[in-house]
């Protein structure tokens, strides 16, 4: 078993499909969709964050070279001064330049030595390039100001740099950041040098903010491709999830719709918890209730046409025998037979009408509160007065005080009625019948008691079967439908309600039927 259970656990279909399980659809395609964007704006987020704080730590060191180059070359005389430019140029490859009080430019430490860096100009550089490309479409994203080109002036003299005016009105350092043809960024830091009117002008490349930048930028663009593509075959799985079960849905319906195989099995996919298979099993339900109804609808007519051939063949040979007998009474008795099955067949007639619209009936009638006591003792109340009950003694008890439900009254009655009815068919003349309403909890119980032979456990739900019917042998034949009992359970179950038949619980002979309805709340 655990062998088993651990190459399953390895086996990736059987994964994929607990995945699919676990999730519902709109999980999944909220994850497929969202997961490269989050990947995309995580990312996004995190670089320009990066960029921001290298370039703030350059900016600072920026500041503190321009200062501390400033005080240095500050009194120096100039052998010493362009010393150190070539000096700090050369070490901490920068670019450093003096202007004079007037404007002019008087050293630069490239002049004087080898540059340390340079800058290729706008012709020798590729616009086209995957990276100026992706540093252009990083920047629009992020919202980053635009940035001015580095230009080398042809004069170079202090009122070409912007920095370096301010850094003379103000005495105070400025730094100025700009983007080389390449991509990299230039940092200008302005400083004053001493008290002569000499300015410096530091400028530095830093290259490696550049490369570090474009790396991390390029694991986010890797990383984004990369979630695409898994985004994308998750989308071809999530596809394939949702189509083939639907398509076996359609194949199933399709099927059912065209009764060809009354067999077929519309799949109900266990399985799965999600969408899908709830609509499977609602499909697969609905197509069994469909079944049944129609299996029903297929018997009902079936048992209308045997109930009706009986009395039609009997009420043909009556009428057909009138012409054939000269006896008065003979043919007071044939008169007599066909009256008989004409009444059979009308009340027949009239109870297949009833039972057969009972269900669209009650599932467009809006329901009322009735207080079933109430009911009850009217209905009795009226039977007595016509004398329904043919001497039988009823006895109610439980209705002395409101027993209110949510229903139909006019189909409430006609339970209550029937019940009555069969209850007055199987008590013996001058027999007892008990009605009793009790109440519990959510539940309210009407059971009808008679002194009759009683139900076998065996035939206990199919009294309830429409034309079913197993009167008393003293009975006159034909005068029940065998309806009333189906009726009134189609009408109690319409009412979330149940109807059941029981033996007496005081072990006498007799049956009981219990009405169950939920109490109004």
């Amino acid at each position: 078993m655990s062998e088993t259970g651990s190459v399953l656990k390895g086996d990736p279909r059987i994964e994929k499909q607990r995945w699919s399980r676990r999730l519902s659809l709109t999980s999944r395609i909220l994850f497929v969709n969202v997961l490269p964007l989050v990947l995309l704006g995580g990312g996004v987020i995190y670089v320009d964050a990066y960029r921001k704080q290298l370039l703030d730590e350059r900016f600072k060191l920026a500041l503190v070279e321009a200062q501390i180059t400033a005080e240095a070359l500050a009194g120096a005389t100039p052998q010493r001064q362009e010393a150190l430019l070539i000096q700090i140029g050369k070490e901490q490859r920068l670019r450093l330049r003096v202007y004079s009080p007037d404007g002019t430019l008087e050293s630069d430490s490239f002049k004087l030595a080898p540059p340390s860096f340079v800058l290729p100009s706008a012709k020798e550089v590729d616009q086209s390039a995957f990276a100026l490309r992706l540093d252009r479409w990083f920047d629009r994203v992020v919202g980053a100001p635009a940035l001015p080109d580095y230009v080398e002036p042809e004069t170079d003299d202090v009122g070409d740099w912007p920095e370096l005016t301010r850094a003379r009105e103000d005495s105070l350092t400025q730094i100025v950041l700009r983007d080389a043809p390449d991509g990299t960024h230039v940092i200008n830091a302005a400083a004053p040098v001493g008290l002569d009117g000499d300015t410096l002008l530091l400028t530095r490349n830093p290259v490696d903010i550049t490369e570090s930048v474009r790396e991390a930028r390029s694991t986010v663009a890797l990383v984004v491709l990369l979630a695409l593509v898994i985004s994308t075959l998750l989308s071809f799985f999530l596809a394939q999830t949702i189509v083939r079960p639907l398509r076996e849905l359609v194949h199933a319906a399709v099927r059912v719709r065209q009764g060809r195989d009354r067999q077929v099995e519309v799949p109900r996919l266990p399985q799965r918890r999600d969408e899908i298979g709830m609509l499977a099993r609602s499909i697969s339900d609905m197509t069994a209730a469909l079944r049944q109804r129609i299996d029903a609808v297929e018997h009902f007519a079936a048992d209308v046409a045997h109930e009706i051939k009986n009395p039609l063949a009997s009420l043909r040979s009556a009428t057909e025998s009138l012409s054939k007998v000269e006896d008065p009474t003979l043919r007071a008795q044939l008169l007599d037979i066909a009256t008989h099955d004409v009444r059979r067949i009308d009340r027949l007639v009239t109870e297949i009408s009833d039972a057969s619209r009972i269900d669209a009936e009650m599932s467009r009638t809006e329901f009322e509160p009735v207080d079933l006591a109430q009911l009850l003792c009217t209905i009795v109340e009226s039977r007595e007065a016509r004398d329904e009950n043919e001497g039988r003694t009823l006895e109610i008890t439980g209705a002395d005080r409101p027993a209110r439900v949510m229903g139909v009254p006019v189909r409430l009655e006609r339970v209550i009625q029937n019940l009555l009815d069969n209850a007055v068919s199987f008590s013996p003349p001058a027999g007892r019948i008990w009605a009793d309403l009790s109440r519990r909890d959510d539940w309210i119980t009407l059971t009808i008691c008679d002194e009759g032979p009683g139900i076998p456990e065996e035939k206990r739900e199919k009294v309830f079967r429409r034309f079913h019917s197993d009167r008393p042998a003293e009975e006159d034949f034909g005068n029940h439908s065998g309806l009333g009992l189906a009726i009134a359970r189609t009408i109690a179950e319409a009412h979330d309600g149940t109807l059941v038949a029981t033996s007496r619980m005081d072990g006498e002979s007799g049956a009981c039927l219990h009405l169950g309805l939920p109490a109004k709340r």
